[in-house]
């Protein structure tokens, strides 16, 4: 072995000895603070503290009014609230009637759902063809972009690789920190342009550069839509059939905007009260979004259906898999958190309207992919899993599959890499959090800043000599 490799592999050895110190330290220091930082669960009842900022029926809290969009699951029937399937408006638009526009004229949508959530409005022909031309000269990274950010330090997750790119795009604004309501526009359009090529290249850098991979980086065609760029970025040959690039353009628009109160769609409304800028705002929904209780939650699924597999070869076998779900509850099976991933939402009860949609289309792309069985895996769980949670757990509204149950097994079939389902739905979302962003600007002169309660108990100083 050569002098220089013995002295490498030498250094090596003695920064894993120094983490492994420095850590025995971390761990009693956490030891130590842990139990300061524990606070009694009645203590939340005592004080009506409403955890989560919900209910304890598990209605959210109205911490603010939005024209963007409306989520609801329920409805007035002789005066009194009940149950309903579960309806998602845009701008006043139910999402069907929204789908159903540009699915039967063979269009593909995300562009104008994007405009519809920016503007307020559905687009003319006229006014939809000069957005779709600033969107594309927007694409564009800056001058040595890629290079000197997207590939340095690549990380192996591409939503702090995305918001690393998109903090460093604060540099390379000539306005980044001028707040106006045109410039707040021209860096949301910018962003939402940008995010499909900073989530493909910084997929790519992280194959070479942490992988080992062969990369090869293919610049969106200025021809193209988003979801036929994403895909056409990611193929080396850069084909895809038709229904693979529209059934990828609806799951944007079924991912693009949920409410205000959805937990990264309330971060951007939380920073930008602040007065901060446009960068640093998005910056903040993408860590948001990157957790997996909200955006991650599709990856979640899919190693949960993996799991399942493992354990349940035969997959017409209900009791089997019915089983398999009930050691699910019991925290016996996946994970042990008791969970059954994709199933249950924070509002809807009857039914999630974008997985209604999603699924009706899921069923075509399955038999173009030869993977019908293991679509009619996921219906048969579907169904067995709202029984199992019903019969088992105490709960105050009905359960349903929600949008993530069925959209990590879409990106799957259409060869999307895991680690590129949860920036995917950023790509989509960034609609919605720019609008949360500029209403933000527009309505509220106030930081957001809510109040909690100290109920930790009181401590004399004591002098060091004498602790």
């Amino acid at each position: 072995m050569k002098k220089e490799t013995l002295l490498h592999s030498s250094k090596i050895q003695k920064m894993i000895e120094q983490y492994k110190h420095d850590m025995e330290l971390v761990d009693k220091l956490t030891a130590e603070a842990e139990p300061w930082y524990d606070i009694a669960p009645e203590l939340y009842m005592q004080y009506e503290v409403k955890r989560g900022l919900r209910d304890l029926d598990g209605r959210g809290v109205r911490a603010g009014l939005t024209t963007i969009s409306r989520v609801s699951a329920t409805k007035m029937v002789d005066g009194k609230e009940v149950q309903a399937p579960g309806m998602l408006c845009y701008r006043g638009i139910p999402i069907e009637n929204l789908v159903q526009g540009f699915i039967s004229h063979d269009r593909f949508g995300f562009e104008e759902i994007v405009y519809l959530l920016l503007m307020g409005h559905l687009p003319k022909k006229e006014q939809m063809a000069q957005f779709q031309e600033l969107l594309v000269d927007y694409r564009a990274l800056p001058n040595r972009f890629n290079s000197g950010v997207i590939m340095k330090m690549p990380s192996d997750n591409i939503m702090n690789t995305m918001a690393k790119c998109v903090l460093a795009l604060h540099a390379y604004d000539p306005k980044p920190d001028d707040t106006s309501l045109s410039n707040v526009m021209r860096q949301c359009l910018q962003l939402i342009a940008q995010f499909p090529t900073l989530a493909v290249f910084g997929y790519q850098a992280s194959m070479y550069f942490r992988n080992d991979k062969s990369m090869f980086i293919q610049k969106p065609d200025p021809k193209l839509t988003i979801a036929e760029n994403i895909l056409y970025m990611m193929r080396p040959d850069g084909k895809y059939t038709r229904l693979e690039a529209k059934l990828l353009d609806l799951c944007l628009v079924l991912h693009a905007e949920h409410g205000g109160g959805n937990n990264s769609a309330f971060t951007v409304h939380v920073v930008s009260s602040s007065g901060t800028d446009t960068y640093s705002t998005i910056a903040a929904a993408l860590g948001s979004l990157k957790g997996p209780k909200h955006g991650g939650a599709n990856i979640k699924v899919m190693e949960m259906f993996e799991d399942l597999k493992t354990n349940c070869p035969d997959w017409e076998d209900e009791d089997a898999l019915r089983e398999y779900l009930m050691g699910l509850l019991r925290g016996e099976r996946f994970d042990q958190a008791g969970l059954i991933y994709g199933m249950g939402h924070a509002v809807y009860s009857v039914s999630d309207p974008r997985a209604v949609i999603l699924k009706s289309f899921v069923e075509k792309l399955s038999q173009e992919k030869g993977c019908h069985a293991e679509y009619e895996l996921y219906a048969r769980v579907e169904r067995l899993a709202k029984e199992v949670i019903t019969s088992n757990r105490k709960i105050y509204k009905g359960v349903c599959a929600n949008v993530d149950f069925y959209s990590g097994f879409v990106y799957r079939m259409l060869g999307l890499p895991m680690d590129l389902f949860t920036p995917i739905f950023a790509i989509a979302r960034i609609a919605g959090w720019s609008a949360h962003r500029l209403e933000e600007l527009i309505n509220c002169r106030k930081i957001i800043r809510p109040a909690y309660l100290p109920v930790g108990k009181p401590q004399e100083y004591v002098p060091l000599e004498e602790r």
